[in-house]
């Protein structure tokens, strides 16, 4: 597929930035957006004058928007942040909205889902779903032993696991991008499993990698070097 034919659909769009970046990484266009906040649709209707917004994620009926190959999403970190609520990922709060963005992947499909969150992601307690097998270490995390909690991380890697999705993340501070300050935010990469190089390769156990949701030894989760320096 040539870049020019990239489709890209945004959710929680904001300003368009995370957009932009993955533009700058890939090439492709922004085929539509969806954004409620007034100031927000007021800067995309600018630059992006030809794009439709569909608005809140919640009302819209995904069989009938247009597929696209990169989803993209921010969605609010009100609920995830240290400056925040903590509440994790409960529906009907704004970082809530994650259960709408995953029924997005789930109808469209796209070949690649690009996640950008603050770095409270990795460490609130989902507030939402059971124990699953994504469970980390409790040691790693600050939980005695016996009493291990999903974090916010682990919901959004169990959720698209169970839709068909490997996914890799990594944390960027600002300044590693040349901001005179640290502002670190999480950036998670999700594929469907069937298109990663080595799926079926085995763990030292002899589980499959496929089964673990784990990538092949040597197969980095993220896309290739120039996008990786962008994100």
């Amino acid at each position: 597929m040539n870049a020019a034919d990239l489709r890209i659909g945004s959710l929680c769009s904001g300003v368009g930035g995370l957009d932009l970046g993955v533009q700058a990484a890939l090439g492709g266009r922004v085929v539509w957006h969806a954004e409620t906040d007034p100031g927000a649709v007021k800067v995309l209707s600018r630059h992006w004058p030809d794009v439709p917004n569909h608005g809140d994620i919640r009302q819209i009926g995904w069989g009938r928007v247009e597929p696209v190959c990169v989803l993209t999403a921010g969605f609010p970190c009100q609920d995830l942040s240290v400056a925040g609520s903590r509440t994790g990922l409960v529906p009907g709060t704004r970082s809530g909205l994650w259960h709408h963005i995953v029924t997005a992947v789930e109808t469209l499909s796209p070949h690649l889902v690009v996640i950008e969150k603050v770095r409270g992601l990795l460490s609130t307690r989902s507030g939402t779903s059971p124990l699953r097998d994504l469970e980390p270490c409790p040691r790693c995390l600050g939980d005695a032993d016996g009493t291990p909690r999903m974090r916010a991380l682990g919901v959004l890697l169990a959720d698209l696991a169970d839709r068909g999705y490997d996914a890799g993340w990594m944390c960027v501070r600002a300044s590693n991008v040349g901001a005179p300050h640290r502002r670190a935010r999480i950036f998670l990469t999700a594929w469907p499993s069937a298109r990663l190089p080595g799926a079926a390769a085995e763990d030292a156990d002899g589980e499959p990698r496929q089964q673990r949701r784990l990538p092949a030894p040597g197969v980095s989760p993220w896309p290739p070097q120039r996008q990786r320096s962008l994100l």
